[in-house]
């Protein structure tokens, strides 16, 4: 579904509370998907500040209609670049908004001459993999391995995904 009158823009200082609380809207899925509300800390809205030091507000775009109802993020270290974070309001999700965003992070990249571009969805989060998958990221680049220290930890992994011949939790 083709979003209506959806305006992707440069990050402007007035956007930063609703960048939060997309943020924080990104942490609460997250503590869903992995049944952790400690996930994020307390205030997981003001990690967004750090992003934003990080990476600078010239690469961050948002989505706007009358509101701000998504953002994407592009970590640039050399010839790679990262999609990091890309958010999309609850209830705007569906509707194209996500794939705008990506597109922009996208075709940002390209200008700038990005060789190998690159996301890292939770493993849990299978709509966003297809997401990304169905988007062209076809490729698997490295993979992130995970040991969970804490006791009786396994009960809270589930079956995931076969690589080479191994079968691994998410």
């Amino acid at each position: 579904m083709a979003p209506d009158a959806v305006t992707i823009r440069p990050y402007q200082p007035g956007d930063l509370e609703s960048c939060r609380a997309l943020w924080a809207a990104l942490v609460q899925r997250h503590r869903q998907l992995y049944g952790d509300p400690s996930i994020g800390g307390d205030a997981p809205g003001v990690y967004f500040d750090q992003h934003l030091a990080r990476i600078g507000a010239g690469r961050i775009w948002v989505a706007e209609r009358g509101e701000v109802m998504g953002l994407v993020g592009l970590i640039v270290e050399g010839e790679e670049a990262e999609v990091e974070p890309i958010a999309v309001a609850a209830g705007e999700r569906g509707r194209g908004i996500g794939r705008l965003l990506l597109e922009r992070a996208i075709a940002e990249a390209h200008t700038i001459g990005v060789r190998f571009l690159n996301v890292r969805p939770v493993a849990r989060n299978a709509e966003a993999i297809a997401f990304f998958h169905e988007a062209g990221f076809r490729l698997l680049g490295r993979i992130e391995l995970f040991m969970d220290l804490r006791d009786g930890a396994q009960g809270a992994w589930r079956p995931g995904a076969d690589l080479f011949g191994h079968r691994f939790g998410c």
